[in-house]
């Protein structure tokens, strides 16, 4: 037998979200990997520092401004991608937003603008590039959802909510597309140490309650992610579909 590759190279992956945080970290990792890479996020600023740290990997990377919570601008995105590169192998939904606040506070539109994002963004993303993977009968779908999706925490509702639903996406698109040879799978981390979760371990007191609730003693930084995104999107995991991976040090245990 031989062992498993969970090499990349040859792949075409596009990650949302791909300029700072969780998706700069796994956009690099896949780039390590063999992969050639197209990250998208709405500041284009911080896209940009990434693709130099790509094309200094001897990857090509294509950056593209996208808010995925707008169709027409999704639609976009995979335009560019398939004109500089002529597939999509890999996607990696993990743009993300949150207001904290509880339920009975959050203003109708702090629900809408979650919900776009959180879970409409990554529908619209994965049907766009899936009609891509439907073509050449292969590819491969991973959604980034979070530990809060089955356990709750004060301030965190409508982010919670949205997230559940990306664990029922991933089941859904993973039955309906695995006719066709396309893999579509999720990563739930807990908090992990990056600019969007920064009011929560930017606490020192609120931060050490949570690590008193983590098995492993740490909340995760974000290349804590990057092995199981490596995994899920190589040919390691190749029976594996439907499922939520939880990078989480033990905490839902």
């Amino acid at each position: 037998m031989s062992l498993p590759s969970f090499s990349l190279g040859g792949k075409i992956a596009v990650v949302s979200g791909g300029g700072r945080g969780i998706g700069r970290s796994i956009a690099l990792g896949f780039a390590q990997a063999g992969a050639d890479v197209s990250i998208c996020a709405r500041t284009i600023s911080e896209l940009e520092e990434v693709a130099e740290e790509i094309r200094a990997l001897g990857k090509r990377c294509l950056v593209v401004q996208t808010n995925i919570a707008v169709k027409s601008e999704v639609d976009n995105l995979v335009s560019m991608v398939i004109g500089e590169f002529g597939t999509v192998d890999v996607l990696v939904n993990n743009a993300t937003m949150n207001i904290m606040r509880p339920l009975i506070e959050l203003r109708e539109d702090g629900w809408d603008k979650i919900m776009n994002v959180d879970l409409k963004g990554y529908y619209l993303t994965s049907q766009a590039v899936a009609k891509v993977m439907v073509e050449k009968r292969m590819g491969n779908i991973i959604n980034l959802t979070s530990t809060g999706a089955v356990k709750a925490s004060p301030g965190l509702g409508a982010y919670s909510i949205a997230k559940a639903g990306v664990v029922m996406l991933t089941k859904v698109l993973a039955t309906e597309l695995a006719p066709y040879n396309i893999r579509v799978n999720a990563i739930g981390p807990s908090l992990v140490k990056t600019k969007f979760s920064q009011p929560l371990w930017g606490n020192p007191e609120v931060l050490k309650g949570i690590e008193a609730g983590v098995p492993l003693g740490r909340i995760a930084e974000a290349d804590d992610i990057v092995g199981a995104a490596l995994f899920l999107a190589s040919d390691a995991s190749n029976y594996i579909t439907g499922q939520t991976i939880y990078v989480d040090g033990g905490m839902l245990a």
